[in-house]
């Protein structure tokens, strides 16, 4: 499955600015992609920052404990 994550603010430790984003399966594969590029699924992140490889530890370091939230 591909996804197109368009007009999101790509933060990296170099630089931020407006890209889209391009997955195939569960992997980045690139960046600012070509606009005629065809995808299953496209996501607008207008307004929004994207972080690429940054995780919500708050939602996946609970084992041991805390495994009920």
């Amino acid at each position: 499955m591909t996804k197109v994550i368009k007009g999101g603010m790509v933060c990296t430790a170099d630089r931020t600015w407006k890209a889209d984003v391009l997955i195939e399966g569960e992997k980045i594969v690139d960046l600012d992609s070509a606009p005629q590029v065809v995808a299953d699924e496209v996501i607008d992140a207008s307004g929004l920052h994207l972080m690429p490889g940054v995780i919500d530890d708050q939602v996946h370091f609970r084992e041991p404990g805390l495994t009920h939230k």
